[in-house]
C-alpha cells in the first residue's frame, strides 16, 4: 500500500480508539456538558427577565423569548470550548501514561495520533451542540428566519471553530505534566465566553472592558453564528470569524505537531 492510504487507515484507527474512549467513559463529557447547560437555565429562567428588559423586552414583565434567542449562539459556542478541555484532558493523559511512547514504536503513521484525537474531538463537539441545541429548542429557542443555506453555513462555522480550538487544546494536552493541568491550562475556552458578547451585547458594557470583549473569538462567532441563526446583521463579523478560526488552527496544528514530534527527554 502506498503511504497516503497507510495514513488514512492508521487515522481511522485512532479515530475510533478515542470514540471508543469517549463511549467508555462518558463521565468527562457529561460534566463538561453540563457547564453550558446549567448556565443557559440559570440565564433563562433566573436572569432572563432583567435581562429581556434590558434588551428591549419589556418591564418587569418582560417575555424571555428575546434573550433566549440572544444568548443561545453563544452558549452553544461556550459547549464546543467546553467540549476541548476534555481534548486536552485526553491528550496529557495518553502522554503522561505510556500510551503514546508504545506508538513511537510501532509501525504508524506519527501524525494518526493527533488526527485521531483532532476529529474526535469535533466529532464530539458537535453531538454535544446537538444536545445542549435540543435544550435551547425545548426551553423556547426559535430560528425561524434563517434559511437552509443559513443553517449550512452556521453548521460550517461551528465545525469549523471546534476545529480550531481543538488543534489548541491538543497543544494546552502535550505540553501539561498531567490531567489536572491540562484540565486548568484549557480553561480559557470555558472563561473566554464569559468575557465576550455571549449574554449582553458588546456596546452596553463599560469602556474598559470592551476591547476584552472584543478582541478575542468567541465574540465574532457569536455575532456570525446570532446572525445566521436569527437573521440580525453580520457585518464583518464573519470574514473576523473565519480568520480567528483558520489562525487558531494553524497554529495549534504548528504547536501540536512540532511538540508530539520532538524527541522525548
Amino acid at each position: 500500500m502506498s503511504t497516503l492510504p497507510l495514513a488514512a487507515r492508521d487515522c481511522t484507527t485512532m479515530l475510533r480508539r478515542n470514540l471508543l474512549h469517549a463511549r467508555r467513559y462518558p463521565s468527562l463529557t457529561l460534566n463538561l456538558l453540563l457547564t453550558p447547560v446549567m448556565l443557559l437555565l440559570l440565564f433563562v429562567y433566573i436572569f432572563g427577565g432583567v435581562m429581556s428588559a434590558g434588551l428591549g423586552g419589556g418591564g418587569g414583565g418582560a417575555d424571555r423569548s428575546d434573550y433566549i434567542a440572544y444568548i443561545v449562539p453563544g452558549i452553544l459556542l461556550m459547549t464546543i470550548g467546553s467540549t476541548v478541555v476534555g481534548t486536552a484532558v485526553s491528550v496529557s493523559t495518553d502522554m503522561t501514561e505510556g500510551i503514546i511512547a508504545r506508538f513511537r514504536t510501532m509501525a504508524i503513521h506519527r501524525g494518526s495520533v493527533l488526527v485521531g484525537h483532532v476529529v474526535g474531538s469535533v466529532l464530539q463537539a458537535v453531538m454535544s451542540v446537538v444536545l445542549v441545541g435540543a435544550v435551547a429548542v425545548a426551553i423556547g429557542f426559535r430560528s425561524t428566519d434563517a434559511t437552509p443555506l443559513e443553517w449550512l453555513a452556521a453548521f460550517a462555522l461551528l465545525v469549523l471553530f471546534a476545529t480550531a480550538l481543538t488543534w489548541i487544546a491538543v497543544g494546552m494536552g502535550l505540553i501539561s505534566p498531567n490531567a489536572e493541568a491540562a484540565s486548568n491550562n484549557a480553561l480559557p475556552m470555558i472563561l473566554l465566553p464569559l468575557l465576550s458578547s455571549a449574554f449582553i451585547p458588546v456596546d452596553t458594557m463599560p469602556g474598559w472592558f470592551r476591547p476584552i470583549a472584543e478582541y478575542q473569538p468567541f465574540t465574532p462567532a457569536i455575532e456570525t453564528l446570532r446572525g445566521l441563526l436569527l437573521g440580525t446583521e453580520i457585518g464583518n463579523n464573519g470574514w473576523l470569524t473565519i480568520a480567528w478560526s483558520l489562525a487558531l488552527a494553524a497554529l495549534g496544528y504548528r504547536w501540536s505537531t512540532s511538540t508530539f514530534n520532538r524527541d522525548p527527554k
